[in-house]
Parts: C-alpha cells; structure tokens; sequence
C-alpha cells in the first residue's frame, strides 16, 4: 500500500534527495578537504547539492578546498545528477542482466521527460551508451590542451572532469591550480577549449528525448518530431541572438581589448553557458548592466526538457510565445503548423508561474539579508535554473541565504511543478462546481 502512494514524481523528489545528503555527509569527511580538516556541513551539503543539481554555484574553490577524494565524490554526484539517479541505477541493473519492471520504466520515462513506455529501456540504452561516447570525445579533445598546461596525470584528469562537469551542464571546474575562482578565463582565446566546451553543454542541453529522435529518424528517414524541431529551433535562436547580442553590448566594455576573433569566441561561449552550464570565460561581475540582463533572461529560459539543464526549458518558453502570438491575431496557438492544445498552454503558464514566484521569494529573502537587489536576482535566477553563473558573492552570503540557494538548486533540477506535484496530498475532485466568476484581466 505504501508502494502505491510513490509516484514517479515524488521518488525522483526523494531519490535526489537522498542522494544530496550522502553527498554532503562524504564531502564534509577530513579525507574529502585538501588541509585534512572536516568540511562545514552547510558548505558540504551546499556544494553536493550544487554537484547532484548540476548547477556550478560553490562556496569553495573546488581545486583549493577538495582533496582528489573530494574532487572525484564531486564527478560522480555531477554524474548521477545529470543522467538522473534512476538512469544510473538502470546502468547496473542492465549490466548485472536484471530485468526492469514496469514501474521502474514509468519513473524512468517521468526522469527524461519521455511521454511513453514504449522502448523506454532502448532509450536508456542509447542514454548510457551516447553519454560515455560524447564525454569520451569531450576528454579527449581537452586532453590535446590540458597535457602540455598541466602535465600528464593533471592534464588527464581535468580533461575527464571537465567534460563530465560540461556535458551535464554543471559548470565545476578545476582550474583553481592556475588562479581561485578563475573557471575559463585563462582559456578565453583558446578555441579548443571553449568550443569543445560549448558544444558539450549544448548537446547536454537538448535533452535525451531529442538525442533518441535524431537517431530513429536517422535511422528510418523520417522528419522530426514537433518537440524536436521547436528545441533545436529554439536553441539555435538564442545562441545566435545572445551572441550578437553580447558582441554589441560589450563592444566597448570587456571585450575592448581583444580581437575580432576573440570577442567573436567570448560572445559565443557567453551565450551558451548561461543556458544552465555555469563556466565563464569572461568577468561576469565585470558584465555590463544589458549583459547582466541578457544573461539573467537566458538564465531564466535554461534548455530543453529531459536533458542535463535547467530553466522554465526553450518549448515552455516557445509555447508560451506562440500563446501570446495567437492572443494578438485572436487565434489558436500553433507551432510549425501544428495546433498546441490548451493543456499543454496551461501547463507552461502554470509551471512558469510557479517558477518566477519560487524565484521571487528566494530574491526577496537574500534582500532581507542585505544582498543588493540585482545581486540577488542574479544568484536566485542562476540557483534554480542550475547555471552556477555568480557575481562573486556567493562564498560571502549568510547562511539563511546559502539555505535558500541549495532549496532553488534543488527545486530547479527537479522542477518547479513536480516538487508542487511531490508535496501535495492526493484529493478527490469535488462533486460540485463552484459558478464562474467574472475578472477584468487587461
């Protein structure tokens, strides 16, 4: 009867959970610090939820505080939160030749965002297997820049670390044996590095139900689901928009003293990363006002559904658009000739709605604990959309403050509908329906 009562939504709640806390309990450890010493376990619990969220936002410098123990708890809590806990645990059920149940498949598909059963253990197949190719890759190709920089053994392991931590969108970065807290700024003018990294994050970011249709229409020639199209499409635009956009913006502001070449690679990666990856090859305390803007709106969009990002996701964003669109003509939405149902209207408006007053009440707090207000949105909008993205004032902010950054962190990767959908009490519809009220809504 227990059983029963745990939906998907509220065991990937839980799972996540769970997961946080005996993450926080091993980085608080003495053998997890680099000065042998334990871990404040607020500062342990804040940096395994960052990790498990894959957002980026840290306390420490992750070189300079963690020990290689901690460094690698860090790569495997990055790891299982941005494949998903479940999709994790799949991977040892498939290799131990065990076979998934019908429950398990249905938390499954609720983890990657899939609408049916059907095939689910193919496509996490396909998950496991693409991941370790694409990281694979990613590791390879830093490799190429980190050995010579940092040695073999070094350069080996960032570039392993770095590709995990890019292509789950988690923005951890190594790069403290160089300068604390300097993330990619040493590497802004490397083109390797930062479109190796870039395309990481954005393959991580469009989702694992996208991934699975790019290969079955591969495969037998058809066209792209809906979905689909309206993720790469609208993926596409913001890059390319937000790149433009940083080129103007910052034309005489960081990017003054650098070539076309460089502001063209600067612009590009601003673009991406704030999209729930959380690295910076630019000074983002040194953005200007529009750039802090443009990366705070792209911080709110994040990426697709079902992938390793965060946000309110590109097809709420482009269904809530094309709402807005039809409410103009006096029509019905539609995408790509394609009708959108008011269901699926109601539940972009619902779940954005829920997210700007989830953001909005963390703002509020870290205000009352004395963080400007720009600060403020800035850090709450790159908690619960999973960036990781900061001005620089994380490691400084109260401890009431570093609280309500781990519950946006938590509540960003798990979503903001389904942690509503967790909590809440199963009630009967009632009987009786109340008479429809008249409101002015301009």
């Amino acid at each position: 009867m227990i059983k029963n009562r745990w939906t998907p939504v509220r065991i990937l709640a839980v799972g996540f959970a769970l997961i946080i806390l005996a993450g926080g309990l091993l980085l608080s450890l003495p053998i997890a610090a680099r000065d042998g010493l334990p871990t404040p376990f607020l500062n342990a619990i804040f940096t395994a939820t960052s990790a498990v969220c894959v957002t980026g936002l840290v306390v420490y410098d992750t070189w300079t505080q963690f020990s290689f123990f901690g460094q690698v708890v860090i790569l495997l809590l990055i790891q299982i939160g941005g494949l998903g806990f479940l999709t994790a645990m799949v991977g040892f059920s498939l290799a131990a030749h065990r076979r998934i149940g019908l429950g398990e498949r249905a938390i499954l598909a609720e983890s990657i965002g899939a609408t049916q059963l059907a095939g689910i253990v193919r496509i996490m197949k396909r998950i496991l297997l693409g991941t370790a190719i694409i990281e694979g890759t990613g590791a390879v190709c830093l490799a190429t820049q980190f050995i010579p920089k940092f040695g073999t053994v070094h350069g080996i392991w960032f570039a392993v670390f770095h590709a995990v931590s890019s292509f789950c969108n988690a923005g951890f970065d190594l790069m403290g044996i160089v300068k604390k807290s300097s993330s990619l700024t040493l590497f802004y003018d490397n083109p390797v590095v930062i479109i190796t990294i870039a395309l990481l994050i954005i393959i991580g970011g469009i989702g694992f139900v996208v991934w699975n249709d790019i290969v079955e229409c591969t495969r037998s020639g058809r066209k792209l689901s809906l979905h689909s199209r309206v993720a790469l499409l609208s993926t596409a635009i913001l890059i390319v928009g937000g790149t433009v956009f940083f080129l103007f913006s910052e034309r005489n502001g960081l990017f003054s003293g650098m070539t076309v070449g460089d502001r063209v690679l600067s612009a590009f990666f601003q673009a991406v990363t704030p999209r729930t990856a959380g690295y910076n090859s630019i000074d983002i305390a040194k953005l200007s006002e529009a750039g802090k803007a443009c990366t705070m709106f792209l911080m709110f969009i994040g990426a697709a559904p079902g992938g390793t990002g965060g946000g309110i996701k590109v097809t709420t964003a482009a269904v809530i658009g094309a709402s807005a669109v039809s409410a103009f003509r006096n029509g019905e939405p539609s995408l790509g000739h394609f009708r959108i149902g008011s269901d699926t209207v109601m539940r972009a408006l619902n779940s954005t709605s829920v997210y700007c007053v989830q953001t909005m009440i963390g703002v509020a707090i870290l205000c009352l604990q004395g963080t400007h207000f720009t600060d403020a949105c800035f850090e709450c909008l790159s908690a619960i959309g999973t960036v990781g993205l900061t001005v620089g004032i994380t490691s400084g902010l109260p401890a009431i403050s570093r609280v309500v950054l781990i519950l946006l962190m938590y509540i960003g990767r798990i979503g903001s509908m389904s942690i509503f959908l967790a909590v809440r009490n199963k009630t009967t519809a009632p009987k009786l329906r109340d008479p429809i009220g008249k409101i002015i809504v301009a």
